[in-house]
């Protein structure tokens, strides 16, 4: 068991400035850490958002993405460094890149997608330029150079060492011309996970990320991954997608491993949760998927 490490990431230059960087303050004060002990390991602001999309990469932000995902790479690294576990508030998927700097930093690291989107298209393809459609692509080296070969350490991720759990966006993403997913990488759609069981589908993609690196594995969470009729209160909605229960089942299944290194939340939407019901449902739904990993709050 470790202490938690909380770093709140309230980045939008992958997105828009629709309400996502109001995730962290919002499962906080849903009580997100209650029953943890847990340390507030920082807070890292991302620069001004321009709306333009940069003409050389065809990507919004690209260079304030590279300078926000080292800033954010240093403050996961700390947590890192002292032994705790660090769980990152953000914000859009485009912070992963700086989540798994941390860890291109210290070695060879798997990584668990849980996504209902591949987020793999290239920016030719997708029709705002937005990072957090890319962060896939990006993150196991496809992409304009600035983005993909961060502190010329990339790619941050082998494709052999990353399994997506749970998307369920393959006709829509292939209609708009994303570039496929690579052979290597392993992917399980919503009806795998559904076939398996999420246990078990969360079982096998843990094996497959502990047998081919020693360093352990991160895991990603993008909240869309769960049914729309559960989780409304997303910028890009689409029918279908995990229960509150399959979810809870596959972070407890990824997070209890030891290997399991740390955990980001993103693409929650506060503004679209006006009375704070699923906040409250997310943040619990957390908790008891840590409950494995933190430790807990010694009774006195």
């Amino acid at each position: 068991m470790q202490e938690l490490a909380i770093v709140e990431a309230p980045s939008v230059l992958g997105l828009r400035p629709s309400g996502v960087q109001d995730l962290p303050a919002a499962l906080l004060g849903a009580g997100l850490l209650v029953g943890f002990e847990a340390v507030r390991a920082g807070r890292v602001d991302p620069p001004a958002y321009d709306p333009t999309r940069d003409v050389g990469t065809g990507v919004l932000n690209p260079h304030a993405i590279v300078r926000y995902s080292t800033r954010l790479a240093d403050a996961v690294g700390g947590a890192l460094d002292a032994g705790r576990f660090p769980v990152v508030l953000g914000g859009d998927c485009s912070i992963l890149l700086g989540n798994l700097l941390a860890l291109r930093r210290r070695g060879r690291h798997g990584l668990l997608f849980l996504d209902g989107h591949t987020d793999f298209y290239q920016p030719s393809a997708e029709p705002n330029g937005e990072a957090a459609s890319m962060e896939l692509a990006l993150a196991t080296g496809r992409g304009p150079r600035p983005l993909t070969d961060l502190e010329g350490r990339g790619p941050l991720v082998r494709d052999e060492d990353v399994v997506v759990l749970g998307f369920r966006d393959a006709a829509e993403s292939a209609l708009a011309g994303m570039q496929p997913l690579p052979p290597g990488l392993h992917a399980v759609d919503l009806g795998g996970v559904r076939a398996s069981g999420a246990a078990a589908a969360a079982r096998e993609a843990v094996d497959r990320l502990t047998a081919g690196t020693g360093d352990g594995f991160w895991v990603h969470l993008d909240v869309d991954v769960l049914d729309d009729a559960v989780m409304p209160a997303v910028d890009y909605r689409q029918p279908g997608g995990l229960t509150w229960e399959e979810l809870e089942s596959v972070l407890r299944t990824a997070l209890a491993d030891p290997r399991a290194v740390g955990l980001d939340v993103t693409i929650f939407n506060p503004r679209l949760d006006p009375d704070g019901t699923v906040a409250a449902r997310l943040a619990g739904c957390l908790r008891r998927g840590l409950s494995v990993r933190g430790v807990a709050v010694r009774s006195r």
